[in-house]
């Protein structure tokens, strides 16, 4: 028993150092590292886009239509703007999205042109007649909107969004033209009429549809539609440029725009958790 016992320990004292070397020489275990965690800055983006304005008005009204028998606006226009927007945003997850923005829209040329027919004026007189008129239209606008993605393929990822605010609507420059009237002693040209500027506020909202493309992990183009109803306005008073007769207002109702827009977006980069490091592990 003796011999046996000595070959155990002896056999023990061999094996033991073998196998401390061996996990010596092993690699060590790694720990799982920690998911990233976006700090400050995680998820907001600044936002740009600049596009151009397709306007129009539902219809024109002034107080001089309530003394005229038949009329019809028989033109009702605008010409194209450029507009320019800036604005900052929150991404909270891949497939909703949220900003503010601000956007000032350029001044866009009206035309109006206006035939009358029947009695006119009060006390009221038989006659037909045409009447023009031009404006210039202008616009400060504020929107919070929000955005779904819709996915992605290719690289572009679809969009849809609304939006709500408030539009400063200016009309000016509004000219009267005059109107060319045939009476029955015959054809009687009248003088034009001017107003000023005035700015009216409204209530805004905006329906979006476009597509986005990352171009890097910070840098996101868009191109987009976006229909925004803007409200109303109405022009300064009008006065008759020779007897200095005040004509009242023309009020433009129910003015709308369809938008096409370029844009961008701008992610700031997530900045690391405090205390988040990979841990150092040695051998000994």
């Amino acid at each position: 028993m003796a011999g046996v016992r000595t070959f155990v320990l002896a056999g023990v004292g061999i094996v033991a150092p073998l196998m401390a070397a061996n996990a010596a020489d092993l690699p060590p275990v790694s720990q799982a590292a920690a998911p990233p965690v976006e700090g400050f800055g995680g998820g907001w983006y600044l936002r740009g886009n600049i596009g151009f304005s397709n306007q129009s008005v539902g219809s024109l009204s002034h107080p001089q239509d309530a003394t005229t028998t038949s009329f019809r606006y028989l033109d009702k226009g605008f010409d194209a703007a450029p507009l320019l927007g800036i604005g900052v945003g929150f991404r909270a997850n891949p497939w909703l999205r949220a900003d503010l923005t601000g956007e000032y829209r350029g001044s866009a040329n009206f035309h109006g042109f206006e035939m009358r027919t029947g009695s006119i004026g009060a006390p009221p007189t038989t006659a037909s007649g045409t009447d023009a008129y031009s404006a210039s239209k202008s616009e400060s606008v504020v929107l919070a909107n929000v955005f779904a993605d819709l996915g992605s393929w290719w690289g572009a990822t679809p969009f849809v969004g609304a939006g709500a605010g408030a539009a400063d609507v200016t009309i000016s420059h509004f000219h009267d033209q005059g109107t060319v009237t045939t009476l029955a002693a015959g054809t009687t040209p009248t003088a034009g009429a001017l107003a000023g500027s005035i700015s009216t506020w409204n209530f805004a909202w905006a329906l979006y549809a476009g597509f986005a493309y990352k171009v890097t992990p910070g840098l996101t183009l868009e191109l987009a539609y976006r229909y925004l109803d803007l409200g109303s306005g109405k022009s300064g008073d009008l006065i008759d440029s020779i007897t200095g007769i005040d004509y009242g207002a023309m009020s433009f109702n129910h003015l709308s725009s369809q938008d096409l827009m370029l844009g961008m977006r701008w992610m700031f980069e997530p900045a690391p958790r405090p205390g988040q490091f990979t841990p150092l592990v040695s051998k000994g």
